[in-house]
């Protein structure tokens, strides 16, 4: 891309792994009943993908699932209104379910989802976020399972986007602004 911005590495490829190996133990420890990953679209997908294989070495056996929601307004900034663009097709009634998404920020699209699975009668839901930004956080709500905690940095790569670029980045990083180090 011409005039394509800097990006600095926050997470590195083998600092990723490691968390994600890290995370699925974790998760293997706490013994889910009929374990179901559902990967909140659209930057979820990359740490979606490791972690069920990261969950498959560790010894667990899940059924993966995708739902796409999308929180509607204006231009960058979110109504607080949640769409459900693509919902989960498997039955959740008894079985743990594990919401998968990037970055857990505000927090409005994570609770929405849980509580949606909730009400259809998962025993269980809890959230793996890879990043968390609690200083952001509008909605009550915490990651069960989280990689890193973020600086409060616009970040990209990892499945992670700025304009629908950079998803593809091995790492994770972010454009310095003005003022970073």
């Amino acid at each position: 891309m011409t005039g394509s911005p800097e990006i600095r590495v926050l997470f590195d490829e083998e600092a990723i792994a490691n968390r994600v190996k890290a995370i699925a133990e974790a998760i293997s420890q706490d013994k889910p009943h009929n374990l179901l990953l559902v990967a909140v679209l659209k930057g979820s997908f990359i740490f979606a993908a490791d972690l069920a294989r990261a969950l498959h070495r560790a010894g667990s056996v899940p059924e993966m699932e995708f739902l796409h929601l999308s929180s509607y307004g204006s231009g960058t900034v979110s109504s607080g209104e949640v769409k459900v663009l693509r919902d989960i097709e498997s039955d959740v009634t008894g079985r743990d379910v594990i919401l998968i998404d990037d970055i857990l920020e505000s927090g409005r699209t994570l609770k929405f989802a849980r509580d949606m699975i909730a009400k259809r009668g998962a025993k269980s839901v809890r959230i793996a976020a890879f990043l968390d930004k609690p200083g952001h956080r509008k909605a009550d709500i915490q990651s069960d399972y989280t990689g890193f905690d973020c600086p409060d940095k616009f970040v990209v790569g990892y499945g992670m986007d700025m304009g629908h670029a950079w998803r593809q980045l091995p790492f994770i990083g972010y454009v310095p602004q003005e003022g970073d180090e």
